[in-house]
C-alpha cells in the first residue's frame, strides 16, 4: 500500500510539474509577444485551432482532425519565416532577462527625471526641431551604435537640444540613451516596412523599425508638424499637441523605460525598513493618558480676575 501510494503521489507530482513548466513557457512567450503583431496573430491562430480541434473532437470528425493536426506543423514552420524579426526580438528579450548586467545602473547618480525629458521633447516639438531618442532597456543597442558617434555624456535637456539643433554635425540620426546617459548620437536605425507608415517620415519609420527588432522605447519629434510620437513593440502612438495630458502620458512612457533610481540592494533595504516600521506601529504599546477628575474640573473653571492679573 505504501509503495502504491508513493507511486500515485509521484505520478501526480510529475503531472503538476509538467503543467507548471508548460504554463510558465506559454506565459513568458505571450508576455514577450504582447502588443506586437506576432502576439496578435499567435493569439488569433491559437484560438482558431483550439476551436477546430474541439469541434472535430466533439463530433468525432476523424478526417478533419488529421488534417488540422497536419496543418499545425506547416503553420509553425511558416510562422518562423513570416515573423522572423518578432521572434528574434522575443528570444533576445528572454536572453536579456537571464543575463542581466547587475552593475549596469549602479555607477550613475543625479539622473535627470522623466519630467525633464518630457519637457525637453515638448520644447523641441514646439520649435519644430526633429529628433529621435531611443531608450535602451533589456535588449542591447550597441549594434546600432557602431553607425553613430560615441558621446557618453550626462543626459540633460540642454544636451538633447544641442545635439538636435539644426546645423550641428549630430542632428541627423538618432540618440541612444543607456543607464541614464547619452551613449551615442548620429545613429542609424532600421526602417519599418509596415504599409501604414508609407506616408510617415524617415524618423517615424526608423523609430518603429527599431521597436520591432528590440524592446527599446523610441521618442520621435516631427519637424514638419511639431508633434511627438512614441514607438514601442512595433506600434506608433502619436500625440497631436504638447498639452499637459500629452506631457503626463510621455512621462509615464519615459518612466517605464528609464532605469530604477535605486540599486537592488537599496530597494531590498527600503523594503525591510518599511516592514520594520509597519511592525513597530502595529505592536507598539498604546499611550493611555489618565487625567484626574479634579484636574478636568479645574481646567473647565474660568480663571478669576486676580489670577489673570497675576
Amino acid at each position: 500500500m505504501t509503495i502504491a501510494g508513493f507511486t500515485i503521489t509521484w505520478a501526480l507530482l510529475n503531472d503538476v510539474v509538467q503543467i507548471l513548466i508548460l504554463y510558465m513557457a506559454f506565459y513568458w512567450i505571450l508576455r514577450a509577444a504582447r502588443g506586437s503583431r506576432f502576439g496578435q496573430v499567435l493569439t488569433g491562430v491559437g484560438l482558431l485551432f483550439a476551436a477546430l480541434i474541439a469541434f472535430t473532437y466533439v463530433f468525432h470528425f476523424e478526417v478533419l482532425s488529421r488534417i488540422v493536426q497536419g496543418l499545425l506543423f506547416y503553420l509553425a514552420l511558416s510562422t518562423v519565416v513570416i515573423f522572423q524579426p518578432e521572434i528574434r526580438r522575443i528570444l533576445a528579450t528572454i536572453g536579456s532577462l537571464l543575463f542581466q548586467d547587475a552593475n549596469k545602473y549602479q555607477n550613475f547618480r543625479h539622473r535627470v527625471t522623466p519630467e525633464d525629458i518630457a519637457n525637453a521633447v515638448c520644447r523641441l516639438a514646439t520649435r519644430r526641431v526633429g529628433a529621435i531618442i531611443a531608450f535602451e532597456r533589456g535588449i542591447s543597442l550597441r549594434g546600432y551604435e557602431t553607425s553613430g558617434i560615441t558621446v557618453d555624456a550626462r543626459l540633460s535637456s540642454e544636451m538633447l537640444r544641442t545635439i538636435f539643433y539644426v546645423g550641428t554635425p549630430l542632428h541627423d540620426g538618432g540618440v541612444v540613451i543607456r543607464a541614464g546617459r547619452i551613449s551615442s548620437a548620429h545613429c542609424l536605425f532600421p526602417t519599418s516596412l509596415q504599409p501604414e507608415l508609407v506616408e510617415s517620415g524617415t524618423r517615424h519609420r526608423a523609430a518603429v523599425g527599431l521597436s520591432e527588432e528590440t524592446d527599446a522605447l523610441v521618442l520621435v519629434v516631427s519637424e514638419e508638424r511639431g508633434q511627438v510620437s512614441v514607438a514601442h513593440n512595433g506600434r506608433l502612438i502619436r500625440y497631436p499637441d504638447t498639452s499637459e495630458t500629452s506631457r503626463a502620458s510621455l512621462v509615464r512612457w519615459i518612466r517605464k523605460a528609464m532605469p530604477e533610481q535605486k540599486t537592488a540592494y537599496d530597494q531590498l533595504a527600503d523594503w525591510f525598513r518599511r516592514r520594520r516600521e509597519k511592525a513597530a506601529r502595529i505592536f507598539a504599546p498604546r499611550k493611555t493618558v489618565t487625567v484626574d477628575t479634579e484636574t478636568k474640573i479645574a481646567e473647565k473653571i474660568p480663571a478669576t480676575t486676580e489670577e489673570s492679573a497675576a
